[in-house]
C-alpha cells in the first residue's frame, strides 16, 4: 500500500487532468479526483470529496491538495464527518495543486509516508518547476565514494516528466547521497528544472554505502533511453 492523494478542485477537468498527469509518474499510487459540483459544474462537492477520501484511503494515509479557499472549506467539512481514526490518517497539504500533486505522487510512489508526501508537495510550492534547482553542497564524507560518471542523454525528449520520475524512483532506493549536475537526484522538481535534453551530458555523483551501485544503475537507466 502507498499513501493516497485526493485532488480537490472547483473544476472537474482540472481535478481529473491533475490526476491523469500525476498517474503517469506514479502508476501504483491511488489518486482520486474530486472536482466540480455534483452535476460537474464549477464549484466543490461535499459528496465528491467524501467519496474520494474513502477511495484513496488504503490504510497508509491520504494527502489532499486543494485549488482555492472554498475547496479547503469543503474538505474540512468532509473531514469533520469522518471518525477520528480515519481523520488522523489524512493531511491537507499547503501546496500548488499541479506541481504539488506531481511531487507528492512521486514521493508516495517511492514509499514515502504522509509526512514525506506532504513535504514533497509543499516543497514544490516553494521551488516550482521553473525555479532554479536546489544545489546539494559538495562533501566527501560518505562511507563509500565519491563515485562519479558522466553519461549522455539519448532519449528523444531528454529528462522530461516521466523519465525524470523513473530516475527519481530508482535513485530513492539507494542508501547514497546522489546528485545530477549538482542537484539532488531524489528531487523530481530539481531534476526537471535542469531542462536536460537529448545530447546533453548528465554528471552523476554519489557517496555513501551504495554509491557505486547507484551510479552504475542510474547510468544504465539513462543509457537505455528510458524505454523511449
Amino acid at each position: 500500500m502507498t499513501v493516497g492523494l485526493v485532488i480537490v478542485s472547483h473544476s472537474t477537468k482540472i481535478a481529473q487532468g491533475t490526476v491523469d498527469l500525476a498517474a503517469q509518474m506514479a502508476p501504483s499510487v491511488k489518486l482520486c479526483a474530486a472536482g466540480g459540483t455534483d452535476d460537474d459544474g464549477i464549484g466543490t462537492s461535499f459528496d465528491k470529496v467524501s467519496a474520494a477520501l474513502g477511495d484513496a484511503d488504503t490504510g497508509d494515509g491520504v494527502v489532499i491538495l486543494c485549488d482555492l479557499g472554498s475547496a479547503v472549506l469543503t474538505t474540512e467539512t468532509a473531514l469533520d464527518f469522518m471518525d477520528d481514526d480515519q481523520r488522523g490518517r489524512i493531511t491537507v497539504a499547503d501546496a500548488p495543486i499541479v506541481e504539488g500533486a506531481v511531487a507528492g505522487a512521486v514521493a508516495a510512489e517511492t514509499g514515502g509516508d504522509v509526512a514525506a508526501v506532504v513535504s514533497a508537495a509543499e516543497h514544490a510550492g516553494r521551488g516550482g518547476l521553473s525555479s532554479p534547482p536546489s544545489v546539494v553542497a559538495e562533501s566527501n564524507s560518505g562511507l563509500g565514494g565519491p563515485e562519479r560518471r558522466t553519461v549522455t542523454l539519448v532519449n528523444r525528449d531528454g529528462l522530461h516528466a516521466r523519465p525524470a520520475a523513473d530516475f527519481v524512483k530508482l535513485a530513492s532506493g539507494f542508501d547514497a547521497r546522489i546528485t545530477v549536475n549538482g542537484v539532488d537526484a531524489k528531487s523530481l522538481l530539481g531534476i526537471m528544472s535542469l531542462g536536460l535534453v537529448k545530447g546533453r551530458d548528465v554528471e552523476l555523483a554519489a557517496e555513501g554505502s551504495e554509491a557505486s551501485k547507484a551510479v552504475t544503475q542510474l547510468a544504465e537507466l539513462i543509457e537505455s533511453g528510458f524505454g523511449e
